[in-house]
């Protein structure tokens, strides 16, 4: 993980300020929270999926099934969707510069925002299409679709176990572990709707699969492009809750006023904040700024905390 640069907060007018304290984890050069690299899994999942859209396109056409083309469309923007998440990750170990402080990790945030996009886009040409297909039916080759299908439930169930132990910490892979499952909960769909096709010769199932495909896409995204467009915007990560973070720093005996607080996404796995705290004794060592970072850290999740501390009296003009 890049070196984050060091970031004093200077206030005009405030002449009580006593202290400045930022924790950057183990000497401020590591972080015990960094994720798992996961490129390698990026990689392959990426080499599968483009090598089984190639199969699904080729076999679409062959079988005229909109339901193998629609899969095909799906795929191609969850592997376009991979290339950004994968983009960002190696872009989040770029070192701070004097420019960007904090280096590129805020392009995880975007690739994840960009991915969502591209999936609800995706929907709504998938939609289109099958209510055309309602209107204009077509003769689908059901057995070919059935094994395609069929390995596409293998292909999304393996890119998915790439990123099943990360999907709880980094928003990027949660991304992809769920498109991926849903990938193969499709391709399920997609089969049964083949074998149907051919014990029934119902040309319409072709068509009502298609629009289930994209519910499941709508579904699985949506909280995604939530979560993504809250953390663009600099909202509280969701694992974090801020009105826990006050009534913590309030609760220290030392600490006579909290205000000023801000929490913020980094990335889409590392959180900073600020804060100013009053003290009753202005006379405090160091040993309070460092039990307050260890405590946002391991309690709340947030090692990337600037304190800044008063001496007494009210911080005029600042956010309470």
């Amino acid at each position: 993980m890049a070196e984050e640069a060091s970031h004093d907060h200077e206030h005009e007018g405030h002449d009580d300020h006593d202290h400045h304290g930022h924790d950057h984890g183990h000497g401020g050069h590591s972080h015990s929270h960094a994720p798992k690299d996961f490129g390698r899994a990026f990689l392959i999942g990426i080499a599968l999926n483009t090598g089984f859209i190639v199969l699904e396109v080729i076999f679409g056409f062959f079988a005229d099934s909109l339901a193998l083309l629609a899969d095909a469309g799906h795929n191609l923007s969850d592997v376009l969707g991979l290339i950004l998440a994968w983009a960002a990750a190696e872009m989040a170990k770029r070192i701070a510069t004097e420019r960007r402080t904090y280096g590129w990790r805020r392009g995880t945030v975007v690739a994840a925002l960009l991915n969502a996009l591209l999936l609800l886009v995706g929907v709504g040409a998938i939609v289109w299409e099958a209510v055309s297909r309602f209107n204009h039916p077509a003769e689908v080759a059901g057995g070919t679709v059935m094994w395609v299908a069929g390995l596409g439930i293998l292909v999304n169930g393996a890119t998915a176990l790439l990123f099943m132990s990360g999907r709880k910490d980094d928003l990027n892979v949660r991304g992809a572990f769920l498109h991926m499952a849903a990938d193969a909960g499709v391709s399920l769909g997609v089969m049964i709707s083949g074998g149907l096709i051919l014990l029934t010769s119902w040309t319409w199932l072709d068509p009502v699969v298609s629009l289930f495909v994209a519910a499941i896409i709508l579904w699985s995204t949506w909280s995604l492009f939530i979560d993504s467009l809250n953390l663009s915007l600099d909202a509280v990560p969701e694992n974090v809750d801020p009105a826990k973070v006050r009534s913590y720093l309030e609760s220290l005996p030392e600490v006579a006023e909290v205000h000023h607080i801000h929490i913020w996404p980094l990335s889409t796995t590392e959180v900073a904040m600020t804060a100013h705290i009053v003290k009753k004794d202005p006379t405090l060592d160091d040993t309070l700024l460092a039990q307050i970072h260890q405590e946002l850290k391991h309690r709340h999740g947030i090692a990337h905390a600037t304190i800044q501390f008063e001496a007494g009296g009210d911080c005029h003009g600042c956010e309470k």
